[in-house]
């Protein structure tokens, strides 16, 4: 490949770079104001996130999606549970088990911290027109791992939460 034909490939890669850096900053702004006046963090909303989406998952199953130590997700956990955003049940075939679902609390706060972030996205793929999300569902796809997409794939197949 000529150097010109690489290097214009190479301005498109970091283009996109650039659009994801920024982008992710402003997205992730959204909850950030919110969370920092209630005193939590990134790793909190991860977790009410796919807790909110997944009920009665496992402490297993949310360390599998997080990708994240047994110690962090403990110690984050821990103070949403202490919060009252989200509880703790014993599994029903695995008492060892713990599921974890959202609070009426947590759940409040999830739908608060999505509308923020919606607010964003909405308009978003309003302005880009009718085909974005195909193009953009395509491309972070593309990016994310096999693991993650086959997670995605089954709960869009089963018409559910991704664990189970």
């Amino acid at each position: 490949m000529p150097d010109s034909r690489r290097t214009a490939a190479d301005r498109t890669v970091r283009l996109a770079q650039d659009l994801l850096f920024f982008a992710y900053r402003d997205f992730t702004n959204a909850a950030d104001v919110l969370l920092e006046e209630l005193g939590l963090g990134r790793a909190h909303h991860r977790v009410l996130h796919f807790v909110g989406r997944n009920p009665g998952m496992t402490v297993s199953e949310l360390l599998g999606i997080l990708q994240i130590t047994k110690q962090s997700l403990a110690r984050v956990l821990g103070e949403l549970v202490a919060l009252g955003h989200v509880a703790q049940a014993p599994g029903g075939a695995d008492r060892r088990q713990r599921l974890l679902s959202l609070t009426a609390t947590g759940a409040d706060l999830e739908r608060r911290l999505f509308a923020r972030q919606k607010a964003r996205l909405a308009p978003a793929f309003e302005q880009a027109g009718p085909d974005a999300f195909a193009g953009f569902e395509a491309v972070m796809r593309a990016i994310m791992d096999p693991a993650a997409r086959s997670l995605l794939d089954a709960a869009a197949d089963a018409g559910g939460p991704y664990v189970r």
